[in-house]
């Protein structure tokens, strides 16, 4: 799509911020008002705005994207958004182990079970780890401790934390970064620790290279969309 609009504006409206583009308020792509809770994340989607160029570019505002997600669809469909993520804590990456070679059993040791003791210790919820690909049941009170967290976000929080548990694999990885225990450099470098070890042997292709670097922008997309939901003007 060409560039229809010159100004990108951002105003307080009842209940939020609004961005306009040449005086006209912008909606998601479901013609719905585009509010926002701070004054921080509207401004920043207006950057995103600003700073296409003749043509726009969706793949270019993720801010934008996940802001519609949740007003779009997750405002509609909480339960089914927060269903998806959950399934993730009984699969979730950080519970299943190398069986060999010994050093990256040691290395995935040392970076993913303090993330794992500390889910058990904020939420309530231990986790149980193997070694292999053979699934394992993980405690129901646990699983249910997880949902109940996933139950209290809003909407805009919801998507975000769900697009990121998808991406890493992992509810706890995406609820660390929500929640400050790691940053967006260390859930990525959690997130690839396995193939960081393969690629360290073996070398890396150009496939994996793209996946890694989305992967990587996906992060830091979602650790700053959280940063500016808390109203942070230096996210």
């Amino acid at each position: 799509m060409k560039r229809f609009y010159r100004d990108v504006t951002v105003s307080a409206q009842p209940g939020g911020f609004g961005v306009a583009l040449d005086g006209k308020a912008l909606r998601t792509p479901a013609k719905r008002a585009l509010l926002l809770p701070t004054r921080a994340l509207a401004e920043a989607l207006a950057a995103e705005w600003a700073g296409q160029g003749g043509d726009i570019r969706p793949d270019t505002m993720k801010l934008m994207a996940l802001a519609s997600t949740a007003l779009d669809l997750v405002a509609d469909k909480r339960a089914a958004v927060a269903d998806e993520a959950a399934r993730y804590a009984g699969t979730d990456l950080l519970c299943y182990r190398a069986e060999a070679p010994e050093s990256l059993v040691r290395r995935e040791w040392a970076l993913w079970q303090p993330l794992l003791d500390w889910a058990a210790d904020r939420f309530d919820a231990p986790l149980r780890v193997t070694a292999g690909i053979v699934p394992i049941e993980q405690p129901a009170d646990s699983l249910k401790a997880l949902r109940f967290v996933l139950d209290g976000l809003d909407p805009l929080t919801l998507a975000a934390l769900a697009d990121l548990t998808a991406a890493c694999g992992s509810l706890i990885l995406a609820l660390a970064l929500w929640d400050g225990r790691l940053d967006a450099a260390g859930a990525y470098e959690a997130a690839v620790l396995d193939e960081d070890f393969q690629n360290e042997r073996w070398g890396e292709d150009a496939e994996a290279m793209i996946r890694r670097h989305r992967l990587e922008a996906d992060i830091q997309a979602g650790a700053r969309f959280f940063a500016l939901l808390r109203g942070d003007p230096d996210a």
